[in-house]
C-alpha cells in the first residue's frame, strides 16, 4: 500500500501541473476569474500535501507533522468551494469576495489548535463543504442528465472525498503511515478521476456554467416560438454552414434569430440537452466528418480550419471529446469501411 502511495503522490504532483496548464486556461474561464484562481490554488495546495505525504512515506521526513502541512489541510476544503460556487451557484464571482475572510478564517486558527484536534477538526470542515456540494448538484438533478458520464467519474471522486473524511476523524486511531497512505492514494485517484473526466469533456467547466445559468435562470421563452426558431437555427447551420466563422458567439447567432442571449441559451438547453458551446462543436465536428471521407488528399489541419476551429490543438480536442479517437484515425477507419465510424 506504500508504494501504491508513493505512485500517487508523485502522479498527482505531474497531474496537478498538466490541469494548470491545459485546463485553468484563460478561455475555460471567461468571467470566472475567482473560480480559476481558487481552482489553481487547490491544485497547489493538494500538491503540497502530496509532497509532505512523499516525503513522510518515503524519506521518513515528517513534514505531515509541521505548520505548513496543518494550514494547507485547512486551505483545501475551502479553496474548493471557492472555486465550485460560481460554476455551480447562481451568481458570479464577485458575488463571494466579500466571504473571502470567512472562509480564511479557518486556516488562520489552525496554528493555535490542539495537535490531536488539528487534522479531525480540519476534515470536519471538508465534511462540511461536500454537504454544501451535495446539496448544489441536489438542485440541479434536473440538468444532470446531460452530464450522466461526467457525474458518474465526479461522483466516485466526491465518494472517496467523504470516505477520507471518516478516515481523518479516526486518524489517531490507525496504525503507524497507514492513514497518509491512505490519503496519499485518495488524492491521487481523484485526480485520476478529474483527469479522465477532462478528457471525455474537455471544456466541462464551460458547459456547466452555461447549463447551471440557464437553470437558475426564470423561463425566457415565454413569448418565443420554439419550434420556429429551432428550424431557424437548423437552417443557418445546414444550409448557411455559419459555423465554419471562427467568431460565431451565442450573442452573435442569437442576433441572427431574432432573440436575445438568453433565450437561445435556454433554448438550445431545454430543447437540445446541451449548452451552446457543445452544440457549436458538434456542428463542426458533424462537417468536419463530411470533409475528412469526402476530402481525403486534404490535410487534416485544413479541415478542421475550414469548418470553423481556430487551431490544430482546438480541433483536436473537440474530435476526441465528441468522437472518442483523432481525426487522423477516424479518416483511416472510415477507408476501411469500419463500422464504427461512419456518420
Amino acid at each position: 500500500m506504500t508504494s501504491l502511495a508513493i505512485l500517487l503522490a508523485g502522479f498527482s504532483i505531474f497531474s496537478a501541473i498538466s490541469l494548470a496548464l491545459t485546463h485553468f486556461r484563460g478561455d475555460q474561464y471567461q468571467d470566472q476569474s475567482m473560480s480559476r484562481l481558487m481552482g489553481l490554488f487547490l491544485l497547489l495546495a493538494l500538491s503540497g500535501l502530496q509532497i509532505a505525504h512523499f516525503l513522510w512515506l518515503y524519506l521518513d521526513q515528517e513534514w505531515v507533522a509541521t505548520l505548513p502541512y496543518r494550514m494547507t489541510l485547512f486551505a483545501v476544503a475551502p479553496s474548493f468551494f471557492l472555486f465550485s460556487q460560481p460554476l455551480l451557484g447562481p451568481k458570479a464571482s464577485p458575488a463571494i469576495r466579500p466571504t473571502l475572510l470567512g472562509h480564511a478564517l479557518p486556516i488562520g486558527m489552525s496554528p493555535f489548535l490542539p495537535d490531536d484536534l488539528a487534522l479531525p477538526l480540519a476534515f470536519m470542515l471538508g465534511a462540511g463543504y461536500l454537504l454544501w456540494l451535495a446539496r448544489s448538484l441536489y438542485a440541479l438533478r434536473a440538468e444532470r442528465a446531460s452530464f450522466q458520464r461526467e457525474m458518474i467519474l465526479l461522483g466516485s471522486a466526491f465518494g472517496i472525498a467523504i470516505g477520507v473524511s471518516a478516515l481523518g476523524l479516526a486518524q489517531t486511531s490507525l496504525p503507524g503511515k497507514l492513514f497518509f497512505s491512505l490519503y496519499a492514494i485518495s488524492i491521487g485517484s481523484a485526480f485520476f478521476l478529474v483527469q479522465t473526466t477532462l478528457g471525455l469533456r474537455p471544456r466541462l467547466s464551460v458547459e456547466l456554467r452555461e447549463t447551471v445559468q440557464t437553470a437558475y435562470a426564470s423561463s425566457t421563452l415565454t413569448h418565443v416560438d420554439c419550434d420556429a426558431a429551432l428550424a431557424r437555427l437548423n437552417t443557418l447551420m445546414t444550409a448557411d454552414r455559419i459555423y465554419i466563422d471562427p467568431e460565431l458567439s451565442l450573442p452573435g447567432l442569437a442576433e441572427r434569430l431574432g432573440v436575445n442571449t438568453h433565450q437561445l441559451s435556454e433554448l438550445i438547453n431545454a430543447r437540445l440537452g446541451k449548452g451552446f458551446s457543445r452544440y457549436l462543436r458538434e456542428q463542426r465536428i458533424a462537417a468536419a466528418k463530411a470533409m475528412l471521407c469526402d476530402e481525403p488528399s486534404a490535410s487534416v489541419l485544413s479541415v478542421g480550419l475550414s469548418v470553423g476551429f481556430t487551431s490544430q490543438s482546438n480541433f483536436y480536442e473537440a474530435f476526441r471529446e465528441i468522437e472518442g479517437m483523432t481525426p487522423g484515425r477516424f479518416r483511416k477507419l472510415r477507408a476501411a469501411g469500419h463500422p464504427d465510424s461512419t456518420y
